[in-house]
């Protein structure tokens, strides 16, 4: 077994030692309801991330509910839309 020649100083080992230290971690404020929160993390409050409900919590904004109601209109309009051309091109054959 290899047993150092020379006690190591309290100096030496305290510079290698200097790149151990740990640092707090970032917490910011969601934009959205303001609960404090890790960076590049969805908040577990409102479940937003980058503006977006990515957790679909129940407590959604007003502005958000909107959005989807306009999302579901469109994809009905688009729906409907199509049916009315394959039911024309039934017809004609």
């Amino acid at each position: 077994m290899a047993v150092p020649f020379r006690r190591t100083s309290k100096t030496k080992k305290r510079m290698r030692r200097t790149h151990l230290v740990k640092t707090a971690r970032t917490v910011l404020s969601c934009p959205n309801c303001g609960e404090p929160i890790q960076a590049h993390r969805a908040c577990t409050k409102c479940g937003f991330y980058k503006g977006k409900n990515v957790l679909n919590k129940e407590d959604e904004t007003p502005v958000v509910k909107e959005e989807k109601e306009v999302k579901e209109a469109k994809k009905t309009t688009a729906k409907k839309a199509s049916t009315k051309k394959t039911t024309a091109a039934k017809e004609t054959k």
